[in-house]
């Protein structure tokens, strides 16, 4: 079963050895720059989510606080490994995520932004109730944003 977990000392070096596929190394930061990025966003409360099944870690995700106009939250980074992928890990663990950002409830949304080309990120997002929001990033304009408004 899924679940979130956090980085400790003891799994931190389990978790930077984290890959995915060579085509989807494009798309993320390897997991030791998820780690590094959680430490460089250190002023934006930044969350790393270990994602677990039955005690065996398959992915991780950075989730960030945005601080500028419109604050909400930033879906960073999300991975799951390539041993596990294929095997709805990404769905369950998306699933959770969303679930905990919106019981904590600091911003009525969460913003997502992925490569144009990535179309399997987009329709899990999209499965999940993320739109375009329009906006297009001048550093990013390959990406597209997506956005999950909380009810």
């Amino acid at each position: 079963m899924i679940k979130l977990t956090t980085v400790t000392e003891d799994n931190w070096g389990e978790v930077a050895s984290l890959s995915v596929k060579d085509s989807q190394k494009d798309y993320l930061a390897p997991a030791i720059g998820i780690l590094a990025r959680g430490y460089v966003y250190r002023n934006c409360n930044p969350r790393i989510f270990v994602i677990e099944n039955d005690e065996i870690i398959v992915g991780v995700a950075l989730v960030r606080e945005f601080d500028e106009e419109p604050l909400g939250y930033d879906l960073q980074q999300f991975m799951i490994d390539q041993r596990y992928q294929g095997k709805g890990y990404g769905s369950q663990a998306l699933e959770l995520i969303l679930k905990e950002l919106k019981k904590e409830h600091h911003y009525d949304h969460v913003e997502v932004c992925v490569k144009k080309t990535d179309e399997v990120a987009i329709n899990l997002y999209k499965k999940y109730g993320f739109v375009d929001s329009g906006y297009i990033d001048k550093d990013a304009p390959d990406s597209i944003n997506l956005i999950c408004k909380f009810n």
